[in-house]
């Protein structure tokens, strides 16, 4: 009797625990919005719609408040960064250059976990982009450019920079990304468009070298490299 009454409790506590709201395995809800402007501030007051998600960091280092947000609509992801600075470390002027050896904020997007096949792109203060598709195969996470990449298949980008200038080496006290993910920028993608209900795995990541040395922080639980896309989390759609 008594082995039997201490199998309920502990079988109660368990069944508690995996249901507490936030629970690691538990995916992160996209709210859906209506499309809007982008400026970099994440002013629009369909941000309102869902809350911040804390980026963790990985490595020791200066402790920046790390952020972000992520919506849908009809046409495209919105995601919003939001990150604590002291300067801007990078020096990278064009977009497709080698910007993740510089401060940048990283988004990667997994719709069809079955395949090892992502999107990743990265932005840094400088407003200055990175756009990939990665076939990762066995370990290797070499990326394409987008072909055709204009139009209405560009991402939408804007940066803010709080308490300093746009330029490299300046003095600040943050810095925010705004995007905009076009689906047909996507479309080579399955599970394209999301519908309600919808999971995709994702990862959302910074990189700063304010220190001199790379600092990183990711939503999901990586280790070594932002590429272990089988550690990514899943989110869903509303």
């Amino acid at each position: 009797m008594k082995t039997y009454t201490l199998f309920l409790i502990i079988f109660s506590c368990c069944n508690v625990f995996a249901q507490q709201p936030g629970h690691a395995a538990d995916p992160l809800l996209v709210k859906r919005c209506n499309d809007f402007t982008i400026t970099g501030k994440g002013e629009n007051a369909e941000w309102q719609k869902t809350n911040w998600v804390t980026l963790h960091q990985i490595d020791d280092g200066k402790q920046y408040e790390s952020k972000y947000k992520v919506l849908y609509s009809s046409k495209g992801i919105y995601v919003l960064f939001s990150g604590e600075d002291e300067k801007i470390t990078s020096t990278f002027e064009n977009d497709f250059d080698n910007l993740f050896n510089a401060d940048v904020f990283e988004v990667f997007f997994h719709p069809d976990p079955s395949t090892p096949l992502y999107f990743e792109y990265e932005i840094s203060p400088l407003n200055k982009e990175l756009v990939l598709l990665i076939p990762n195969l066995k370990g290797g996470a070499y990326g394409w450019t987008p072909w055709h990449y204009s139009g209405e298949r560009k991402v939408k980008k804007s940066v803010h920079i709080e308490g300093g200038a746009m330029e490299p080496g300046s003095a600040i006290r943050s810095w925010s990304a705004e995007l905009f993910f076009p689906y047909s920028l996507l479309s080579p993608l399955s599970n394209i468009p999301p519908k309600s209900g919808t999971i995709w795995n994702a990862n959302f990541c910074r990189l700063d070298y304010d220190s001199g040395r790379m600092i990183k922080w990711s939503w999901s639980p990586v280790e070594r490299s932002f590429h272990e896309f089988k550690k990514f989390r899943s989110m869903r759609f509303e």
